[in-house]
């Protein structure tokens, strides 16, 4: 939100003011990032076994325990091998963090002073000079209190003791009569199985481990940490609302919030910068009460320039920037960035049953994209650039949307910024994973208190377009069975009608509450899946849908069969390319049921490379090598993920959008991500910049009829042209069918069919579709009538030139004959590439372009270009 609220001078050393200072109102801010120390607590039982830690060592806020001892080379990196056991301990023992500051008797002349933490995870009990002040128990609050009444002039000491959130609950949880279901259970013996602490606590759940990460349960200071001084006002809260928005004016609001201690007047100015550098000014006095005070101007924008998603118009953003006056001196400020938009849910009954579509501007949007989970399990080590390379790789693979999965964490700042910047729409979770949540009244009102806190820090970015109660609450207690089910038959119907009762009173109605009473331009969905609450979870017909049916066992050829309104996950697993498995695994590793693979594969208690080589051989065959393995599980997922997107784009308007499960990693390992966690494309990655593309087309085959569709998210009625060919092996064409059309505006057109008649035999032949744009291709798909694996390939003899051009190089590779899933690896070098993973026809050259700023010869060495065809043999019996 380029969020930036300030209150006087921020001091660098000791916190005081200078003379001059005193006369004036402004307050002062003192970060207290620096300096920090940590141990093992005092008594803690693993100090018997890791002494190291007992004395003081350096500590980084924001941090945490792990993150700390990693930097200090006092623990294995869990990444590496299958040191993720040896971590274990951290999450099970309690921490000790202290610093020291040094306060002015000026500071202490001040009205007030606060000491406040952005972040503490979890139970933390702070003391400052030995008196406790705040017992902390919410990873996503902030917390606030005075402390003038404690500190002293000169020296005094902060105290945080962090309690390990595993040793806090598990006497809890073992005391209750039945455990909440829906958790992951621990693979380390930490925990009974079936009876997880995880949801009773607020607290990213991921870090207990997910099925595509581990169990790192972090704890530390892992937000910033300020001390703020202040005499009789200061600016608590300002954004802008919203009110009316059309193509000649928008209505809007200047809301501030400010504590006074008495009655008096104040100027507000409001500055305003439009993105084309226009500005305006609005001001007024304002009279205060003694209190917290919501204060409002209004502003008028004529001609307003409105925040589109990518795609369809600029992401134009404005800067506003409150300022507080009293007596002629700046006391407050603060600037926020927003977007003029409009957005809603449109659901309307018609012949599929009724519709879920994204509306911005009045314009229905088909959302393209993924799921985005945190971007490392200790999210305090995360920086700018991964973020930014993240969302840009978004964007660049024409996605429009994210998903904030509910599992992880509220982003930082940045990462909305980002998102406003690149007109990417965000899908935000409240933080709730998926397990059934306990409903005693404390839990809810604490969730309550970092709702509205969330909310409010995040309601000025545009790209925010929906809010979601949780990930999978209500198809877990609706769909899952298992340890739900046990529990639904094992309690008496008066506790079974509490717990139902306490997920409605959440979801649907404080959740629901701190939204439209705090962001009421943004909708707010229930859960996801779901209808909303107009009846079940999960339908075809209604709502979002989760499909997991294929990666359960079913083959990937059942997503045809599935069509729903909104699918917001669904997804198929992968390794990552070599490279990156090089970095955590030995060349004795390599192989998919050692034990350090197995470590780094979460699915099914690391026995996911069993469904992994089930896909595979489905449709590929046999992998020959532990490479060809993982290189056929990128063109498994690929392939699987391509085919269920373009159905769904081809499905328009009944579908709306198609948000594939995941674009990232935690860690490296297997997963369902399109990226993995160094940031490297994998297959779907690059696949999914050509499907999603703004025109794109398909080749959908289901029944003995193949379908191509052009797939259009212009905004403009366009004029083209379309070839479907069939060729043998070598390139020769066996057929063509061509023809005109006029797309429609934001459309998928059916132009032709085939039947696998017309195909010929499938088992050497290949089907292209492509679309132009007078004589230039725009679009282009491979079809096939037939499995992988039973197609008659041939050696394609492919070769690769390399010439110098713009930002590095371009790779032209020709083939000889048909190949598939044509890969170039470039290793672990420093380069990306514009395209990769694509079909060839026998004769094709295909030019990619490498932007690096490595040599030539190290790219002529390290370059390998691959296909299908030797990476498979007969299936094993």
């Amino acid at each position: 939100m380029f969020r930036t609220l300030t209150m006087g001078l921020i001091a660098l050393s000791a916190f005081c003011l200078s003379p001059a200072a005193t006369l004036a109102a402004a307050p002062d801010v003192l970060t207290l990032n620096e300096g920090w120390t940590f141990r093992l607590a005092p008594g803690d039982p693993a100090l018997a076994a890791h002494p190291e830690a007992a004395g003081w060592l350096a500590a980084t806020v924001p941090g945490t325990a792990q993150s700390d001892l990693l930097a200090l080379k006092k623990l294995p990196d869990p990444y590496l091998s299958d040191n993720e056991a040896k971590v274990q301990w951290v999450g099970l023992s309690d921490w000790q963090y202290q610093s020291e500051i040094t306060v002015s008797d000026a500071t202490l002349r001040r009205d007030h002073v606060d000491l406040v933490f952005e972040g503490l995870d979890t139970f933390a009990t702070v003391s400052v000079n030995g008196t406790k002040i705040l017992s902390a128990d919410n990873m996503f609050r902030t917390w606030r209190v005075p402390v003038k009444d404690v500190l002293k002039p000169g020296r005094n000491v902060i105290t945080v003791d962090l309690a390990s959130p595993l040793k806090t609950m598990t006497p809890k949880v073992a005391a209750m009569p039945y455990v909440m279901p829906g958790a992951y259970d621990s693979m380390f013996g930490d925990e009974p199985l079936g009876r997880n602490s995880s949801t009773y606590v607020r607290k990213a759940g991921y870090q207990y481990g997910w099925d595509w990460g581990p169990r790192v349960v972090t704890l530390g200071i892992w937000k910033p940490v300020k001390l703020e001084a202040w005499d009789d006002i200061r600016l608590a809260d300002f954004h802008v609302e919203q009110v009316h928005l059309d193509d000649d004016v928008a209505a809007l609001n200047a809301v501030l919030d400010i504590p006074s201690d008495k009655v008096q007047t104040v100027h507000v100015r409001i500055d305003i910068t439009a993105p084309d550098g226009a500005t305006q000014t609005v001001s007024q006095d304002v009279d205060l009460f003694a209190g917290l005070n919501p204060v409002s101007l209004p502003i008028r924008i004529r001609n307003p320039q409105r925040w589109w998603p990518t795609g369809y118009g600029k992401p134009d953003l404005y800067t506003v920037r409150a300022t507080v006056i009293q007596d002629g001196d700046a006391v407050g400020a603060g600037t926020r960035r927003i977007g003029l938009r409009t957005t809603q849910i449109r659901r309307q009954t018609d012949q599929w049953g009724k519709s879920f579509e994204i509306v911005i501007n009045g314009v229905p949007v088909f959302a393209k994209g993924a799921n985005l989970i945190p971007f490392d399990i200790i999210p305090t080590r995360v920086t700018a650039a991964q973020q930014d390379r993240m969302l840009q790789s978004a964007v660049d693979a024409n996605m429009n949307m994210l998903r904030i999965w509910g599992g992880g964490t509220y982003q930082d700042d940045h990462v909305y910024d980002k998102a406003d910047e690149l007109g990417l729409m965000i899908w935000q979770d409240f933080m709730f994973g998926g397990a059934i949540i306990p409903y005693d009244r404390d839990f809810r009102e604490s969730t309550r208190i970092e709702a509205v806190e969330q909310v409010k820090r995040l309601r000025n970015h545009p790209s925010i377009v929906i809010w979601a109660g949780n990930n999978e609450v209500q198809t877990d207690w609706e769909n899952w069975g298992g340890g739900t089910d046990a529990v639904k038959t094992g309690v008496a119907p008066e506790e079974r009608d509490r717990i139902v009762i306490g997920m409605v009173r959440m979801f649907d109605q404080v959740l629901r509450g701190a939204v439209d009473q705090n962001a009421p331009g943004t909708p707010y969905w229930a859960s996801s899946p779901s209808t909303d609450y107009d009846g079940p979870a999960d339908q075809d017909n209604d709502g979002d849908r989760h499909y997991w049916k294929v990666w359960g066992g079913k083959p990937v050829e059942e997503y045809l069969n599935v069509t729903p309104r909104f699918m917001s996950e669904y997804g198929l697993q992968s390794f990552p390319v070599m490279a990156t498995i090089e970095g955590f695994a030995q060349p004795a590793d390599m192989q998919p049921e050692t034990p350090v693979m197995r470590a780094h594969q979460k699915y099914d208690k690391g026995n996911g490379n069993k469904r992994l080589m089930l896909y595979i051989r489905n449709n590929y065959g046999e992998p020959k090598t532990f490479a060809d393995f993982v290189y056929l599980s990128q063109l498994m997922q690929a392939d699987g993920i391509e085919l269920a997107a373009s159905h769904h784009r081809a499905s328009r308007p009944r579908t709306m959008g198609s948000l594939y499960w995941q674009l990232n990693d935690v860690w490296p390992g297997a997963s369902w991500a399109s990226i993995d966690h160094f940031g490297r494309w994998k297959a779907l990655q690059f696949r999914a910049k050509r499907f999603f593309a703004p025109l794109s087309a398909s080749l959908l085959r289901k029944d003995g009829v193949t379908e191509a569709h052009i797939l259009s998210d212009l905004t403009f009625e366009k004029a083209l042209t379309w070839r479907l060919r069939t060729l043998d092996l070598s390139g020769k064409v066996l057929s063509e069918k061509t023809g005109a059309v006029t797309v429609a505006p934001l459309s998928s057109p059916l132009a032709v069919s085939i039947s696998d008649a017309d195909f010929g035999d499938p088992s050497t032949n290949q089907a292209v579709f492509e679309v132009l744009d007078g004589t230039t291709i725009v679009a282009k798909v491979y079809g096939y009538a037939a499995a992988t694996k039973t197609i008659a390939w041939q050696d394609p003899k492919l070769s690769t030139t390399i010439t110098p051009a713009a930002d590095g190089f371009d790779i032209t590779v020709t083939a000889k004959s048909a190949a598939r899933g044509v890969w170039l690896d470039i290793g672990a070098l420093p380069a990306d590439l514009s395209d990769n993973s694509f079909d060839m026809a026998g004769g094709e050259t295909v030019t990619v372009h490498v932007t690096t700023d490595v040599p030539l010869n190290a790219l002529k060495k390290t370059l390998k270009v691959r296909s299908y065809y030797g990476s498979a043999g007969p299936e094993a019996k």
